[in-house]
């Protein structure tokens, strides 16, 4: 709550959005009133506090930007004032439901985006790898070979494989071509030690598929029990992540409501699909209070130790843009 009346305050844009839905913000007393700035603003307006306005101050702002597709001309950009705060976010979420990022190697299957210079992913497992320091650190575009080789003589290492949806399938469909060669099996070089994590992004280069049926493929292509999944976007500054069975867990700071597709203003009770809405609250001088365009549930998560909110992703709305970091599914 304290979020929501720092950014009416400060950020114009969302204020803007407010007062234009004719909201008094004094009437805004619980979670379920704050209203949710569309992702769609973050292409067309520059949403930031105007403390650190360019505006206002003359001094350059960085940003991040959407990888998005060549047909795109009008991308989303994340004007960012404070990386310490991304950077914390990454480190704590990915230490609380992976482990410490020093212990092991990260290796980024993400073609496209790491030609994008402003991409959030990039800078995110670039931090990861500079927190890491390991000398095996490194990116792979299409040498699929040079990839394989690593990690076969990373067997018993603790290795992290970041890889966006269709790159896991190319390098899938090489892996099985080199192992039909041999009597060797996807098991010989995918053990529990190497974890995959897939961050989205078919981006129109693959058939369309959900997210189960992708993490089905994986799993039995890699010949592992787990595909884990990541869950972010240019807009966010918080990652959320799945260890398996899309279901995801978010951390303290980040927070989950179902929209009802025909009420953007009224939610859908737990376990009924709608319109994901996320609360971000590194998102301290942007907007914390996004709605997206993703489609998912929220559902309780039931662990050794307790009971707690959870949420999966079921596809894209229809007719929504294409994105760099989601599935396109219907």
């Amino acid at each position: 709550m304290e979020t929501f009346c720092y950014q009416y305050e400060n950020v114009m844009v969302y204020r803007k959005f407010v007062d234009f839905l004719n909201i008094n913000p004094d009437s805004v007393d619980e979670v379920e009133k704050i209203p949710f700035l569309p992702i769609e603003m973050f292409k067309n307006h520059q949403v930031l506090d105007k403390v650190f306005d360019s505006a206002q101050t003359d001094k350059p702002v960085n940003f991040f930007q959407s990888s998005g597709t060549t047909q795109m001309l009008n991308r989303s950009k994340h004007f960012i004032s404070n990386f310490g705060l991304y950077q914390e976010s990454i480190y704590r979420s990915f230490e609380q439901f992976i482990g410490k990022p020093d212990d092991y190697i990260f290796l980024g299957l993400l073609p496209n985006y790491s030609e994008n210079s402003h991409s959030s992913l990039i800078y995110m497992v670039d931090y990861l790898m500079k927190k890491s320091g390991k000398p095996e650190n490194g990116y792979f575009l299409y040498n699929h070979a040079e990839l394989l080789e690593l990690l076969k003589t990373l067997k018993g290492k603790k290795v992290i494989l970041f890889g966006v949806s269709f790159a896991l399938l190319d390098f899938l469909d090489f892996c099985q071509a080199e192992f039909s060669k041999t009597s060797h099996s996807p098991l010989h070089v995918f053990t529990d030690s190497i974890k995959i994590i897939e961050t989205g992004g078919m981006k129109g280069r693959k058939e369309e598929m959900t997210k189960d049926e992708l993490l089905t493929i994986l799993k039995n292509g890699y010949g592992t029990e787990q595909i884990f999944s990541e869950y972010s976007m240019t807009e966010l500054l918080s990652q959320a992540y799945s260890l398996g069975e899309n279901i995801y867990e978010t951390p303290n700071w980040m927070r989950i409501l179902i929209r009802n597709t025909e009420d953007p203003f009224s939610y859908v009770k737990d376990g009924r699909n709608g319109a994901i809405n996320i609360i971000d609250l590194a998102n301290r001088h942007s907007c914390s209070f996004i709605a997206t365009q993703d489609l998912g549930s929220v559902r309780e998560l039931e662990t050794k130790k307790s009971i707690h909110p959870a949420f999966s992703v079921a596809g894209r709305i229809d007719h929504s843009d294409i994105r760099g970091c989601s599935l396109l599914i219907s």
